[in-house]
């Protein structure tokens, strides 16, 4: 075997039918990447019959004195569960890298581990998984362990929504709680439009700082995948807001009323009464939040007349299936459920499509400590495992040092 390099449009030709393709090891992603300091290479593994066995995209940056860490993202195209192969790649990897004064190259190969039900149960267990795990760790890939919630690089869990199903066959299945979010979205007036000039302008605001990427990385993006990329924005239509928003009010109102009514009934028990004005106590808050809400959208409807966006959602279609790159909400509008409403829309629109599944992206792989005090990701495991979706958990993170002498000195000069 011997290491070559190669063109981006032999290695997406490669990259198009091995068993592991993903979108970000396709040369478009590497582009993107190219312009916001990263440095690539193409490199491909081939045997002694001079065919190519294997490829990966090599992002890297010079990070202390002409050194590089470099990054194979969602892992080195190859046959894994060929040791030899794989320890023989491993060396060439360590012997050519090495010699271009690379420390260290991270992987996180899109190798399936399990398949697990929205509780986190096993579902389906990869027969080849664990074999895996020893082939790269007998190659000197050190293993980060099983992270339950977010790795370095990329998520080690992902919910995923089979689609190419009848389209009430997809909402019967979605939990209850999900259903009645999706429902009081549309109640307050909100929409889902698919922006067909690609504008990311309005998404930056609402993912610039959670994804620490500039509005240029976006705009790339769009640039390099095309056709391939969707953006969708959920827009409140201010008028329809005003008129739920003041429905909501009154028929709370109403009930309100009624129960103060029945808790001055002489006859009733006083077990009874203690169960009325539970209920009352409870519908006072949501008058009280209804009554916010209505001045609100009052408001909102005086500035914004035209409407107003409070979501958005970056989806790259890739190998018949859909991926949310990335999503956001205007947090001063999340008890209007936008992100549940765009979700349902998402799916709506990819199952008509025929695409096989959606990947609403990475979820917390915590499904034991269900209070946010102890798990910080319950709402947004709630959030997408609540799409009847199932959960793939992926092997994980490794590191393999190229160079043991200067990355120990690297290491050791900035803990100083």
């Amino acid at each position: 075997m011997k290491i070559v390099k190669l063109n981006p449009a032999q290695f997406d030709k490669f990259a198009s039918n091995h068993k592991f393709r993903n979108y970000h090891q396709t040369s478009m992603f590497g582009s993107v990447m190219a312009k916001f300091g990263y440095r690539s290479q193409y490199l491909g593994f081939v045997n002694e019959y001079n065919k190519l066995i294997g490829a990966t995209l090599v992002i890297y940056k010079e990070v202390w004195r002409g050194n590089k860490i470099a990054y194979a993202p969602r892992g080195i195209l190859f046959d894994y569960d060929n040791r030899e192969a794989l320890l023989e790649m491993s060396r060439l990897l360590r012997e050519k890298l090495g010699k271009q004064n690379f420390m260290l190259l991270r992987i996180d190969p899109c190798i399936p581990l399990t398949i697990r039900d929205e509780e986190g149960n096993i579902l389906n267990i990869s027969e080849g998984g664990n074999e895996i795990l020893d082939n790269l760790e007998n190659a000197g890939f050190d293993f980060f362990g099983k992270n339950l919630n977010f790795e370095t690089e990329k998520p080690r869990w992902e919910a995923i929504v089979t689609l190419q199903r009848d389209v009430r066959q997809l909402f019967a299945k979605i939990d209850k709680r999900t259903r009645n979010k999706i429902r009081k979205a549309k109640n307050n007036g909100l929409v889902v439009e698919k922006d067909p000039t690609k504008n990311v302008n309005k998404l930056f605001q609402y993912v610039g700082k959670k994804d620490h990427k500039p509005l240029a990385f976006y705009k790339e993006m769009v640039d390099n995948f095309g056709q391939d990329i969707d953006i969708y924005y959920v827009k409140i239509k201010t008028e329809n807001y005003v008129v739920n928003s003041r429905r909501n009010y009154e028929r709370e109102q109403e009930l309100n009323d009624n129960l103060a009514s029945q808790i001055q009934d002489m006859t009733i028990s006083p077990e009874e009464r203690e169960e009325l004005i539970n209920k009352k106590i409870e519908s006072d808050k949501l008058i009280n939040a209804y009554k916010n809400n209505l001045l609100k959208a009052t408001e909102l409807l005086k500035q914004r007349p035209e409407g107003i966006i409070v979501a958005g959602a970056m989806v790259i279609r890739y190998d018949n299936a859909a991926y949310i790159y990335t999503e956001g909400t205007d947090s001063g509008y999340s008890t209007v459920n936008p992100s549940y409403l765009l979700k349902w829309q998402l799916i709506e629109d990819y199952n008509e499509q025929g695409f096989k599944y959606i990947n609403l992206n990475g979820i917390s792989g915590d499904f034991e400590h269900k209070d946010p005090k102890e798990n910080p990701y319950v709402g947004l495991n709630e959030s997408k495992l609540g799409f009847d979706a199932l959960v793939t958990e992926y092997i994980g993170e490794f590191d393999i040092i190229l160079n043991n002498f200067t990355y120990n000195l690297f290491k050791k000069v900035n803990k100083e």
